[in-house]
């Protein structure tokens, strides 16, 4: 069953194109590590929870917009590798240069997460 990588972020709404940028830059590679997809996916309806919520969970200030993505791999095994790779890529391909390629958020505030799939339908 797919492995699955879970992201949540805080993005300024006047950033929006440039995160949209960022992600058509970044996401590739990840497909190039063994990734069957990613999705990125601009907050619509993201209601303010009583005790919790998204908005709490990564500290979103009143001008940001939840973004919520994932990344499906087809197993663990494929996963690790690739962000292993990922990891040494960060630091010698030129593609990550965040002089050139800035990241339009404050990654210190992301939540991420991998999970099993338990269910699939």
């Amino acid at each position: 069953m797919p492995y699955i990588d879970g992201f949540v972020i805080a993005v300024a709404a006047k950033d929006k194109q440039k995160f949209i940028a960022f992600a058509k830059h970044s996401n590739p590679v990840l497909k190039e590590l063994g990734a069957i997809r990613s999705m990125d996916c601009w907050g619509d309806e993201v209601p303010v929870g009583t005790l919790t919520d998204f908005r709490k969970a990564v500290n979103a200030e009143d001008h940001e917009t939840i973004v919520f993505s994932w990344v499906e791999w087809p197993n663990k095994e494929t996963r690790d590798r690739g962000m292993a790779r990922l990891n040494e890529l960060a630091q010698t391909d030129e593609r990550f240069d965040r002089e050139k390629y800035p990241v339009p958020f404050d990654s210190a505030r992301m939540i991420t997460g991998g999970f099993e799939t338990i269910v699939e339908i």
